[in-house]
């Protein structure tokens, strides 16, 4: 079966949940925000790259600059100096509810009662079509087609005169994921919704200012010392009088992050929860070591998300990790219509095989997930036409028999491979020798969690609250106005 190709042009489908967005919230006057704030979305680049924006604000008024494409596609030199202050938020998106359009390209500018407000937001609200025609009774005005928008015009007219008053009011209201940055004329603002669904965590810069930001890699790239992880329901307000911190007494003592950014959404060198990502996922390879232990020759991880773990693999088993497949990082990164010999060509755009090293050989291939189960029979074809004698693969989900409804993009239920086969039919359409699948009670044990933290609904169809069967990522879709040219 060859790769597909999204609807967007140019942008290779992949066989894995798709990414969720990153945000960075800057408070450094002094210091050239809208640049700490540039690099910040830099090192978020892998959780999004459909479209990235800047909004700073100087005091008594808020700049802005949004487009689609890559952070380093989007700004220049000249776009930075433009996008001038003493704070900044920043966001780097991949859809999960509104189409990969400029109009839904973030931070969302909005006015409201507490006057201009920038919104960055990393989720997916489940109750925003109800939402967004409470808010039009009010009076609010929408031009994109997202629930980020929805979240914003709900907080820039919340009631309440302090931060604390107008999230309990929009965390009473609102249902599902949403980690925001948020930018007043006078203040930084981080909000992470009471599952705590989505990460989102604070460091302090040399100069003394502060960085709010989806992970601690991005931290690491400023220069930032890492000082703690928002709480589930907590708002933090960084203004000129310090840092501020409220949390909703609605929000659960425990959270339910993701389980997925363990696995695959954060870099390797994030910490979550308290744990590093990469030990989490070498301790993911070991455990899957132990369940489905094979005589083999070399492991070797999918590139680049499975490399820990076919470490950790190896190094539980003895078997000799090696590389078999090298990525070109950049496929799926360009906005140039393929022409139709290189669809032909398909997953060979993406890896290259050494064959010197698997020929003959009896590969354990790692990978992290598998999803609608397009993209690995082409891979693992590539695998034998370069000599190997034999493949195992090993993944590191369970199965993925239910759709997320909390920002990730895996398609409808009908999509995913494991929800309508078992194992051995999986295995047969991939065409590998042997399949193992990380069990749900391994995944715990290797991110070493409790019954109550982290959200696995993916995998066994129950949710920390309550949803609908299917969501619509283009609901918001009809209620937009024509296209701005």
């Amino acid at each position: 079966m060859p790769l597909t190709w999204r609807s967007h042009p140019g942008m290779l489908e992949e066989d894995r949940a798709r990414e969720a967005c990153g945000v960075v919230g800057v408070y450094a006057p002094g210091e050239d925000v809208a640049r700490i704030a540039y690099f910040g979305l830099f090192a978020l680049q892998h959780r999004g790259q459909e479209s990235a924006g800047i909004a700073t604000t100087d005091g008594s008024r808020l700049s802005m600059h949004a487009s689609m494409g890559l952070v380093a596609q989007v700004f220049d030199e000249a776009t930075l100096r433009r996008l001038t202050g003493r704070m900044a938020i920043g966001h780097t998106r991949y859809s999960t509810m509104g189409a990969s359009r400029r109009r839904n390209a973030q931070p969302i500018v909005v006015s409201g009662a507490i006057g201009q407000l920038a919104v960055g937001h990393n989720g997916n609200v489940i109750n925003a079509g109800e939402l967004r025609a409470e808010l039009e009774s009010w009076g609010c005005s929408f031009t994109a087609s997202s629930d980020s928008e929805v979240i914003a015009h709900l907080y820039a007219n919340a009631p309440g005169i302090t931060w604390e008053e107008r999230s309990a009011h929009c965390m009473r209201k609102l249902r599902g994921a949403y980690t925001l940055v948020m930018l007043t004329r006078d203040a930084v603002v981080g909000v992470r919704d009471p599952l705590g669904v989505r990460p989102l965590c604070l460091g302090r810069l040399n100069g003394g200012g502060h960085v709010l930001a989806s992970e601690t890699c991005a931290l690491k790239h400023l220069g930032a010392t890492f000082e703690r992880e928002i709480d589930p329901g907590e708002t933090v307000v960084i203004d000129d009088t310090g840092v501020h911190s409220t949390v909703w007494s609605g929000a659960r003592s425990h959270h339910s992050m993701c389980i997925f950014e363990h696995i695959y959404f954060a870099r390797p060198d994030s910490v979550l929860a308290g744990r590093l990502a990469y030990t989490t996922r070498m301790a993911m390879g070991a455990q899957l070591a132990r369940e489905y232990p094979v005589e083999a020759d070399l492991v070797i991880g999918v590139p680049d998300s499975a490399t820990a773990a076919a470490t950790g693999y190896s190094r539980e088993s003895g078997i000799p990790f090696g590389e078999g497949l090298v990525k070109n990082r950049y496929v799926g990164r360009t906005f140039i219509e393929p022409d139709q010999r290189l669809r032909d060509i398909g997953v060979q755009m993406k890896f290259n095989t050494l064959p010197e090293l698997i020929g003959g050989r009896r590969l354990v291939v790692v990978d992290d997930s598998i999803v609608r189960g397009t993209t690995t029979p082409p891979v693992l074809r590539l695998l034998r036409e370069a000599g190997a004698r034999e493949i195992h693969m090993r993944v590191c989900a369970p199965p993925i028999v239910a759709t997320c409804h909390f920002g990730v993009d895996m398609g409808r239920r009908e999509e995913l491979i494991a929800a309508s086969r078992s194992v051995e039919e999986i295995r047969r359409h991939i065409g590998a020798d042997s399949l193992g699948y990380l069990s749900l009670k391994g995944l715990l044990k290797a991110v070493d969690v409790t019954d109550r933290t982290f959200c696995r609904g993916c995998f066994t169809g129950r949710y920390p609250i309550p949803v609908q069967l299917e969501m619509d990522k283009m609901q918001l879709e009809t209620a937009e106005p024509a296209p701005v040219v």
